[in-house]
């Protein structure tokens, strides 16, 4: 056997790691930190990445952090934002993302990594990447090690330093990053994409439809990074009057998470933090369109529902905005009044009718008046269900129940036959005379009712009524086996309005519930479903608007999108092509990633 020639490199990094001595090993490591910065060498992106793959693997192992590789990220950025021609040699042009990463990586979860990284330097270098000194790929890194540093307590100072140009560029990366990477990558040819970009995104092994499909992942990651930034500063109630701009507050209901972000707020989640201050739930509440977005998220499917319910009791309890967003959200709330459970909160409808009904006697008695009939009319009809039915049905006895369900079964025929013969108003009036005379136990009774009348509302092309009926009796069916022809009835009158995430939410559902159910375990997915889902699907494609402003300003010069003092990174790639060597294709965030898959 021969064995293998020994490395004639000084400071070599992999060697160095295969060391066998510890103490000699650390003192090595420390060299090569410090070195790596001063010297030109085509394996740095090799090392780096392979940095990168040890920070995700081992976050919490604190044997680089105290070796100085927070001080080497930081010089590596600075150098390859200051020095145009270092980073154009070879494969340097990688190496400010992934000295990012790293940095990111190590400073999730670890307060004390991230106050390590503070003292080694690490903001300003960051700072120059998001402020858009290379692309957008680096500020996706950027912004993410931001809101790591910015998330721990020690650490947030540091950040805060920079609060108003931060805030300044989260929000402007929150608001256009969907544009810009249709702009840049996605809406373009094959041919005229960065080839680094390409590299980066796939490991330098993805064909055109997985460049695509990650960037698509990672232009929804740069936003959700973004959002998080903002919720950090928004948590600790500073910055709020540049964040609570109305322009991007209207905008903010329409943010996503991301499918791998979990634990993004999102829109509606930075939402929340700012309905936690007063500032915040006094510019949230002047914003009809905010409040309408919150109503349409309270009544659907959607995985922020409770984040929108609360958003909405937050701003109920505050005496300054309580009336001005009784007048517009009253009649979605008692909607959901008898919703028992959502996720991990309990009694969610009662903790909705004890808030709007705290002084209806102001109402009730004339003593106030508000500026919206249609919110004083669902009061006094949350009055009577919660109220007065239940002293109804408390004095009846047993005979009397039995004779009411008789009559409401009755009645409940006479809908269905009026329905079937075309007469819908009546049959909408029959169902809701039954309504009224169902006693509230009968809960499958009042599911079917509300389900039907819904029915004949969208018939009647009366979506808002249709989405009151089918919002109750999904409340009344529950969260863990809700009734499917109400969630399929609810996404046909969301999408008479428009509303084409809310739409797809309930489809998704309506799919999900007849998969599950035991009666229709062999049916195939209906075709009109299917069609619905494909339609709301392309409405709501991340870079649907962006595709959009594309088409009307595809006159308009790529300039737009650059940043003054950045470099001209497509015209130096056109230039220059640089390659990748070739790797496996890596998981960013596994922890993620195995999160989502067990969701």
């Amino acid at each position: 056997m021969h064995s293998e020639p020994p490395c004639s490199k000084l400071n070599c990094f992999f060697c160095t790691m295969n060391e066998p001595e510890p103490s000699v090993r650390r003192a090595k490591l420390s060299h090569c930190f410090k070195e790596m910065p001063l010297r030109d060498d085509q394996e740095h992106v090799l090392v780096l990445s392979g940095l990168w793959n040890i920070s995700m693997a081992q976050p919490d192992d604190p044997e680089f952090p105290a070796l100085g590789i927070f001080e080497c990220m930081a010089k590596l950025i600075h150098r390859g934002i200051t020095d145009q021609n270092w980073l154009l040699r070879g494969q340097n042009i990688y190496i400010p993302y992934y000295a990012a990463h790293v940095i990111g990586s190590y400073t999730m979860d670890n307060p004390q990594f991230a106050e390590k990284a503070v003292k080694s330097g690490v903001v300003l270098p960051l700072m120059e990447l998001l402020r858009g000194k290379m692309s957008w790929v680096e500020q996706r890194v950027a912004v993410r090690a931001l809101g790591h540093l910015a998330s721990h307590e020690k650490t947030f100072e540091a950040v805060v330093v920079h609060e108003v140009e931060i805030i300044s560029l989260a929000m402007e990366i929150v608001s256009n990053c969907l544009e810009v990477v249709y702009k840049e990558f996605v809406g373009i040819k094959a041919r005229k994409r960065p080839k680094y970009h390409c590299d980066l995104l796939t490991r330098g092994v993805g064909e055109l439809e997985l460049q695509s499909r990650k960037a698509e992942e990672w232009a929804s990651q740069l936003q959700c990074w973004s959002l998080y930034l903002l919720n950090c500063f928004a948590s600790k109630e500073r910055g709020l009057t540049l964040i609570c701009n109305t322009e991007f507050l209207n905008n903010l209901c329409g943010m996503w998470g991301g499918l791998v972000n979990l634990t993004s707020p999102a829109g509606i989640g930075l939402l929340r933090t700012l309905c936690s201050s007063k500032t915040g739930r006094k510019n949230v509440a002047n914003s009809r369109q905010v409040m309408e977005s919150l109503c349409n998220v309270s009544r659907s499917s959607d995985d922020w529902q409770n984040m929108a319910i609360d958003c909405l009791l937050l701003l109920l309890k505050d005496p300054e905005t309580r009336y001005g967003v009784i007048d517009i959200a009253a009649s979605s709330l008692v909607d959901l009044v008898e919703l028992r459970s959502l996720g991990e909160s309990k009694m969610v409808g009662e903790t909705i009718s004890q808030t709007l009904l705290q002084d209806y006697y102001k109402i009730k008695f004339g003593f106030l008046k508000l500026k919206n009939q249609e919110a004083e009319k669902a009061l006094e009809e949350l009055w009577e269900l919660r109220v007065e039915n239940i002293k109804r049905d408390k004095l009846m006895s047993e005979q009397d129940m039995k004779e009411r369900q008789v009559l409401v079964g009755k009645l409940k025929k006479q809908g269905n036959q009026k329905f079937w013969t075309g007469k819908i108003e009546k049959a909408c009036k029959i169902y809701s005379k039954a309504l009224e005379l169902c006693p509230l136990n009968f809960r499958k009774e009042r599911i079917v009712l509300y389900s039907n009348r819904a029915q004949c509302y969208l018939l009647l092309k009366n979506p808002a009524a249709a989405i009151s009926d089918t919002t109750r009796a999904l409340c009344l069916s529950g969260t863990v086996s809700p009734h499917s022809k109400s969630l399929w009835r609810r996404s046909q009158a969301y999408d008479m309005k428009g509303l084409a995430k809310e739409s797809l939410m309930d489809c998704l559902m309506f799919i999900n519930s007849r998969i599950k159910s035991e009666h229709t375990k062999r049916v195939r997915i209906p075709y009109y479903a299917a069609r619905m889902i494909n339609k709301q699907m392309s409405a709501t494609w991340l870079f649907a608007n962006a595709k959009s402003k594309l088409c009307i300003k595809k006159e308009k010069t790529v300039d737009e999108y650059e940043s003054k003092g950045e470099y001209q990174l497509q015209e130096m790639m056109d230039a220059k092509n640089m390659g990748f060597p070739d790797m496996p294709t890596i998981l960013e965030d596994p922890k993620a990633e195995k999160r989502w898959k067990k969701r």
